[in-house]
């Protein structure tokens, strides 16, 4: 099979903020009539790994897919169009799709007419392309997180030019608007308030996949939330990659704390946010939150790491005495304020009290949840190229004496909701057990109780019985 290449990824190319972003809508959407013709009958199948910003794409994607003609399928094998929608933040993650690439060898072999597409941030790295291009014949499309508003004129190319097709654009990136979309969730959604970020935290390889910090216009980001609203959606989570830098990009007086103001006002029943960087955190955005009863009292704020000389290699551009006056700050104004977190552990030269100084953040903060990692080398960024001199050994037992501290903390705050009445939006039935329900109260705790179908996407009252250290376990309260 022939290859096209329209265009293959750079990261030196993904460094450059030179140029304002365009805008991309359904408008400038092409799909031909043959593609339409095609899609008749025809299935689609996406998985999708990775943050909330690759979930909203997935949605993209099979708006689009579906706009041209295909249904969703959930089985691989009776899919005409497979995508695996790609997270490369952690090594581990680009490991699991390589496998998964690997093991649909034989189901392409024995129909060369199916499409097997790599998108997403892993996409977006030239070693990975390499790879796919040299080992994985099987997939016969790449394209970037630049190149999704031109994916149906290549998923045309694979199919009637029998080619191969690689589109992968390192850029600043586009704003879209208005693209279709399928939501996953029936009562729930995401909205993008922002795109890509211009960070650059020395282990980090978003802004190189993602692009620069692009943010949407208020107008159009409170007529999406308001269009959910009326279509009887209960929660929208406003997702960038740094909700507190919304709006810098427009040099005015625009910003995320005016911007979640208008946003509590539409009176839609919840409202979460992620991700927070602590340096771009503000007082204002403290009063706002504590302000609307409409804005749920979880916080993801990450920690990273509790060592000052650990930050500022990590390029974080705050301190641990800074970080700890926020969360005093964020518990004076909302009481019932629940944390999470992110921690790397084994970061290049971190000492056992660069370490120490992390378990003692983690127990001074007393988290709720907290996504931990041991560190792993991303290919491009200025970490990857550090004195990586922890030793595989060590990284794994200080894993182990970090996930131990917060799971002490993490169960205490949980045991803290037993006996107590707290809301839960219902999401729906557990697929072992078709009577247990399950949701999350306004603290973005999981909650497990006995109910009915008819509860599904409402707010209900549930008393905890029981906490485990991740989950609740409790009985609704019949008014």
């Amino acid at each position: 099979m022939k290859e096209s290449i329209h265009d293959m990824p750079s990261l030196q190319n993904a460094k450059k903020r030179t140029r304002a972003p365009i805008v991309f809508s359904r408008e400038d959407l092409v799909i031909s009539s043959r593609l339409r013709e095609f899609a008749r009958g025809k299935r689609y199948f996406i998985r999708t790994y990775g943050c909330q910003a690759n979930v909203v794409d997935s949605e993209t994607i099979a708006g689009i897919l579906e706009e041209i003609g295909f249904v969703s399928s959930n089985q691989m094998e009776d899919s005409d169009v497979i995508l695996l929608n790609t997270c490369a933040v952690r090594e581990n993650a680009e490991d699991k799709v390589f496998g998964e690439v690997g093991a649909l060898k034989n189901l392409f072999s024995k129909n060369s007419k199916k499409v097997l597409g790599i998108c997403g941030c892993m996409a977006q790295e030239p070693h990975v392309v390499e790879s796919i291009r040299k080992h994985y014949p099987q997939v016969n499309l790449i394209f970037g997180t630049h190149n999704i508003k031109h994916f149906a004129q290549l998923l045309d190319e694979v199919l009637f030019e029998n080619k191969k097709v690689i589109e992968v654009s390192s850029c600043e990136g586009e704003v879209i608007e208005n693209l279709p979309k399928i939501q996953l969730e029936q009562y729930k959604a995401f909205v993008n308030i922002m795109y890509g970020c211009d960070k650059f935290c020395t282990y980090c390889i978003v802004p190189y996949t993602r692009g620069k910090q692009r943010s949407r216009l208020k107008e159009d980001i409170l007529k999406e939330i308001i269009d959910l609203k009326e279509k009887g959606y209960k929660e929208v989570t406003l997702l960038g990659q740094n909700v507190n830098a919304y709006g810098k990009d427009f040099h005015n007086e625009e910003s995320f704390a005016t911007l979640l103001e208008e946003v509590a006002k539409t009176d839609i029943e919840r409202i979460r946010f992620t991700t927070s960087h602590p340096w771009d955190f503000d007082e204002s955005m403290i009063e706002v939150m504590a302000k609307y009863k409409n804005i749920m009292p979880f916080l993801h704020l990450p920690l990273q790491s509790g060592s000052n000389e650990i930050l500022r290699k990590m390029g974080r551009r705050y301190t641990i005495e800074s970080y700890l006056e926020l969360v005093d700050k964020l518990r004076k104004a909302i009481p019932n304020i629940a944390l999470s977190t992110d921690i790397i552990v084994g970061f290049p030269e971190e000492s056992e009290e660069d370490f120490l100084c992390t378990l003692e953040a983690v127990k001074k903060c007393q988290y709720d949840s907290a996504f931990t990692f041991i560190y792993s080398p991303r290919i491009g960024t200025p970490a990857a190229k550090m004195n990586d001199s922890v030793s595989r050994v060590t990284k794994g037992e200080r894993f182990h004496r970090l996930v131990t501290t917060l799971e002490e903390s993490i169960a205490k705050k949980a045991q803290a909701y037993v006996g107590k009445i707290v809301s839960v939006l219902v999401d729906g039935p557990s697929k072992k057990d078709e009577s247990m329900y399950s949701g999350y109260n306004e603290q973005n705790k999981l909650v497990h109780f006995k109910g009915t179908p008819d509860l599904i996407g409402k707010i209900i009252p549930v008393r905890i019985l029981e906490s485990h250290t991740y989950s609740l376990i409790g009985e609704v309260v019949h008014e």
